[in-house]
């Protein structure tokens, strides 16, 4: 058996949920991607460096320090160490702007990307701003809108490469909570999703928002009196969460044409409720983003620990 070839640096993801690593090479090749469980919400403070080590000891060198350039949630207050927020207007964070901190172990130089906040309207970023960074690398001095699906979707006016402003909304954890808490659970059984009831959604919540809380309640009610079928039932409560989202921030953002960073079936989604409504969407992918994002960080750490 061959040995685990050891990472020149180490690059995170660390989310509420979950935790992924790669180990890269001088010239960020990978060499090995790994994840496990252990997201910032199951962790003490304590509890973070073994979670690394466990996915990457075999990877870092005696004798020898292995930068490990992080992201996400790690940096949050109930994380590892607290980074604190850049303030919009900004660019992207870079490494000079990250929290180092101190491990028992000595193979390890740990670095922490802090997040972007707002002021007014208050909102908040961790680890969106990293793929933000990945974005720019390959589109540097971008102006246009960015959107970054996911349980809780950003939207992100850029101009000359400067976060200018952004929002956040719960599309993706409402969605989550009606299918599995609330009375709609009853009726969207279904993994499947018709588009066409989700396309008719859409345009009727973006052409009257207002109908929007009692449409909610009318999908039960058209299982119980027509028998809606349970993929027609899911179509429609995405399109009507994803619309009434899409009204919400057609008039703080540009989405004549939008960067849609990520490439699974929420992004697909967005992508086609803006397709619908007559706007151009491209997909970028998310994880790949986020690696360049991190990748384009350590390309300055030897500056930096100097």
């Amino acid at each position: 058996m061959s040995l685990q070839a050891k990472a020149d640096w180490i690059a995170v993801d660390w989310g509420t949920t979950n935790l992924r690593v790669w180990a890269l090479d001088s010239r960020n090749e990978i060499l090995a991607h790994r994840s496990s469980g252990k997201g910032m919400s199951s962790l003490a403070r304590a509890e973070f460096e073994p979670a690394l080590l466990t996915l990457v000891d075999d990877l870092v060198t005696h004798g020898t320090k292995t930068p490990v350039i992080i992201c996400g949630m790690a940096g949050s207050r109930q994380g590892w160490a607290e980074a604190p927020y850049k303030s919009t207007p900004c660019s992207p964070p870079e490494l000079r702007d990250a929290t180092v901190v101190e491990t028992a172990d000595r193979r390890l130089d740990v670095r922490i990307l802090p997040g972007i906040k707002q002021t007014e309207p208050a909102d908040v970023m961790r680890g969106e701003e990293t793929q933000i960074a990945g974005f720019l690398a390959a589109n540097p001095g971008h102006s246009g809108t960015l959107c970054l699906p996911g349980t809780h979707t950003k939207w992100v006016a850029m101009k000359g490469g400067v976060v200018e402003h952004f929002r956040t909304c719960m599309s993706g954890e409402l969605f989550a909570l009606m299918t599995r808490h609330s009375v709609l659970r009853h009726s969207v059984g279904s993994q499947d999703m018709d588009e066409t009831a989700f396309a008719n959604a859409v345009q009727e919540v973006t052409g009257h928002p207002h109908v929007f809380a009692a449409s909610l309640f009318g999908i039960r009610a058209s299982g119980l009196v027509s028998d809606m079928p349970a993929d027609t039932a899911r179509g429609r409560l995405s399109g009507l969460l994803i619309g009434a989202e899409i009204a919400a921030v057609r008039d703080d953002f540009d989405l004549a044409s939008v960067s849609l960073l990520g490439s699974d079936h929420i992004a697909r989604a967005y992508q086609a409720a803006l397709g619908e409504l007559g706007h151009t969407a491209s997909l970028l992918d998310a994880e790949t983003t986020t690696l360049n994002g991190l990748a384009l960080a350590h390309s300055t750490y030897s500056k930096v620990s100097s």
